[in-house]
């Protein structure tokens, strides 16, 4: 008897541990913002959520997968709004916390975090979709300058604004069309990297000179650091094109 015993008791451990093991390696690590951690959200979010996935959620300050804060790390997402404040969730590794995630931006986790009546504050709502938090960017070039070296410089081939809105080429995008591009930034202040530019552009102390033997087809295209800074600072004041609503497909 007492060796069906612990055969008995090995078998256990030999199914029950793998079972563990998973389910820690697969569990929700959560670091919460103080302020969400003191409103008891956690605690009336975890039994709907572990009761039926079987994911367990430990709240942490450290080895975190999951993390719910109003400063978005990395791609995090907002998720869940208090009054003026975003907070937004971001995922580092594990199935449990990715799944966790993809419940809280779901319809039915968006659902249960306005049913959450806090003691004391605001109650919250879902925020799922919000636009995450933009980042304002100081550009300290000259706009007035800028305006005067993209129609010099740029307008043989660019439309860059109603002065020469007929002469661009029809294969180039407008300067409000890359305007409208979430990199604008990086493409502008880049350019010369992106073909054709290299082929006949230069910028000074950057860019190595050209080729004796390989003289550019046309007329070259030669700016300073200063120029760039002035160039982004103009199109900064650029109105973005209006691209309308994106396709609907059936």
């Amino acid at each position: 008897m007492g060796r069906i015993t612990k055969i008995l008791r090995l078998a256990i451990l030999l199914f029950v541990a793998p079972m563990m093991a998973s389910g820690q390696e697969d569990g929700v690590r959560l670091r919460l913002a103080p302020a969400l951690q003191e409103s008891g959200l956690v605690q009336f979010l975890r039994p709907r959520f572990s009761l039926k996935t079987g994911v367990a959620i430990q709240v942490v300050t450290d080895g975190a997968n999951v993390v719910l804060d109003d400063q978005p790390i990395g791609d995090a997402k907002p998720v869940l709004a208090r009054g003026d404040v975003v907070y937004y969730v971001s995922v580092d590794e594990g199935k449990g916390a990715k799944r966790f995630a993809d419940w809280l931006l779901s319809d039915v986790g968006q659902r249960t975090i306005e049913q959450f009546s806090p003691e004391t504050g605001l109650p919250f709502a879902g925020a799922a979709g919000l636009a995450t938090k933009a980042v304002d960017v100081v550009l300290e070039g000259n706009a007035a300058r800028g305006e005067t070296l993209s129609y010099q410089n740029c307008g043989r081939c660019h439309v860059i604004g109603t002065r020469n809105r007929m002469k661009g080429i029809g294969s180039t995008p407008s300067f409000a069309l890359m305007r409208s591009f979430p990199d604008w930034q990086q493409r502008f202040g880049g350019f010369y990297t992106l073909n054709p530019h290299p082929s006949f552009s230069q910028i000074v102390d950057v860019t190595e000179p050209f080729d004796p033997a390989r003289p550019p087809v046309i007329n070259p295209l030669r700016l300073t650091n200063k120029d760039l800074d002035d160039i982004l600072a103009f199109v900064s004041t650029i109105k973005p094109a209006d691209l309308g609503a994106p396709l609907q497909t059936q």
